[in-house]
């Protein structure tokens, strides 16, 4: 792949991650946006608990995060099909990225004080996307993973 302008990349970051109130509800924090992967961490919280007999994150933030990472990478994908693409245009067309599907499989129960979720661009065509996405604990315990499909044209 080539080398896409990091401004625009920083400005995924911050659009997608740091600008929407729900992800800032939440506590997602945008760490890394590059041209391999997106990276937002955040903090386990008492309005986060899914299983209030165990204590564990629910499962709507799990995908809420995975889901974000995803849609920001398909907007990486965007800037794949055109490198020059300005930072104002970019805006133009992140605003009319949308999830298509999202599969996601819980594998382990959402513990720990501090998770990640990362994700990778698989395809990046015109009109469609496809990432896959993975949350991991503090410990690097692997709880969920996930498929997203996203219309970005």
């Amino acid at each position: 792949m080539g080398s896409l302008p990091q401004e625009a990349l920083h400005m995924l970051g911050e659009a997608l991650v740091n600008s929407i109130p729900f992800n800032r509800h939440i506590g997602l924090k945008y760490q890394k946006v590059s041209e391999e992967e997106c990276v937002i961490t955040f903090d386990m919280k008492p309005e986060l608990v899914g299983n209030y007999i165990q204590g564990i994150l629910h499962g709507g933030v799990i995908s809420s995060a995975m889901d974000m990472v995803g849609g920001t990478m398909a907007a990486v994908g965007i800037l794949h099909a055109n490198p020059a693409t300005q930072v104002d245009e970019l805006k133009k067309k992140i605003a009319k990225l949308s999830t298509i599907d999202l599969r996601v499989d819980y594998l382990r129960p959402g513990r720990g004080e501090t998770f990640y979720a990362k994700a990778e661009l698989l395809r990046a065509g015109n009109r469609v996307a496809v990432t896959r996405a993975e949350l991991v604990n503090g410990r690097d315990t692997l709880i969920a993973v996930a498929t997203g499909t996203y219309m970005v044209g």
